[in-house]
């Protein structure tokens, strides 16, 4: 069972599951998920992770054995603003999955994490064992919840791998791209699509072009990385990994503007350089070592590869 398997990420990773052999079902309240992104053989049971009667019901009755729980809320200025209902949704959405797992006996369990977890590392590369530091409340309630999922493994005997994504972007094909326009990539689509210059939120950072530099991994290789930890922990099952999904490489975002540029056609718009915005480090790149050990995975596409295949989402979404 893939919770929120209906949204950007989770219909990639329910893609990259049914074609990897599993069967899957999908649970998700539709809240940011939409039911047209699912293969049509994949049964959809709407519901809310909060809902534990509900959680047990559905894995009882499509005799479920694993579960990847993506579902989530995962804006951090959000966060700050509304903390209570970050640690609600998460936390207590988590649990109440986690709750419903063993109680109906399944025993391979996939959390969908994040890099927010280490905060402001400074460091070249962040490895699995860089001391997290979050710095919003999302950032916590995925720290906290990579603690509750390795709890409930080690006391319940449930196989876990907790997945650190980096900064997702691309699509597997149009109409799987991401809706939304938090994100750089659709953010500054979204800018260039109505005149407007690309914002880069600071220039000054001690980088070699003195903007921020991070790791942009594609969504076609994150949902691979699941598909890779779900056969790890069905093989392996005292397995307990905590993993970065990244590829080990730092593009600045000015750079990345220049090639979402030349992609779209959008060449002659000059970015718009304003303050920094607070708590945004300079450079947070993965180091993708130990899940290439652990899991065999890899990264396969490159940084314009996301661009053209984000772009060619973004205007089939946006035709006007």
């Amino acid at each position: 069972m893939i919770t929120g398997g209906a949204g950007y990420i989770g219909s990639h990773v329910v893609r990259a599951l049914v074609d990897g052999g599993a069967r899957v079902v999908v649970f998700d309240d539709l809240s940011t998920g939409d039911p047209s992104r699912l293969p049509p053989q994949v049964p959809l049971v709407r519901g809310t992770v909060l809902d534990g009667a509900a959680v047990r019901q559905a894995l009882r009755d499509h005799a479920v054995d694993g579960i990847v729980h993506i579902a989530a809320k995962k804006q951090v200025g959000e966060s700050v603003e509304r903390p209570l209902f970050y640690y609600r949704e998460n936390l207590e959405g988590l649990r109440t999955v986690l709750e419903a797992a063993v109680a109906t006996g399944v025993h391979r369990f996939v959390f969908s994490s994040s890099a927010s977890v280490y905060g402001m590392p400074d460091l070249d590369l962040v490895t699995e064992q860089t001391p997290p530091a979050p710095m919003s409340p999302y950032g916590e309630t995925k720290l906290a919840g990579e603690w509750l999922v390795r709890a409930t493994g080690a006391a319940h005997g449930l196989a876990t791998a907790c997945l650190r994504y980096f900064n997702v972007a691309g699509a597997a094909r149009p109409e799987l791209a991401d809706p939304g326009a938090f994100n750089l990539v659709p953010m500054v689509f979204q800018r260039l699509s109505r005149g407007q210059a690309p914002v880069i939120f600071g220039a000054d950072y001690p980088t070699p072009d003195g903007t921020c530099v991070r790791d942009y991994i594609h969504i076609e290789d994150v949902a691979a990385a699941h598909l890779a930890a779900a056969r790890r922990l069905t093989d392996d099952p005292q397995a307990a990994l905590v993993l970065n999904i990244g590829r080990g490489e730092g593009v600045s975002v000015a750079e990345m503007v220049a090639i979402i540029q030349e992609v779209s056609g959008h060449t002659g718009v000059a970015p718009e350089v304003v303050p920094r915005r607070p708590g945004d480090p300079a450079r947070v790149v993965a180091s993708a070592e130990a899940i290439t050990k652990e899991l065999g995975w890899t990264a396969t596409r490159d940084v314009r590869q996301m661009v053209t295949s984000a772009w060619e989402g973004w205007q089939r979404q946006h035709p006007s």
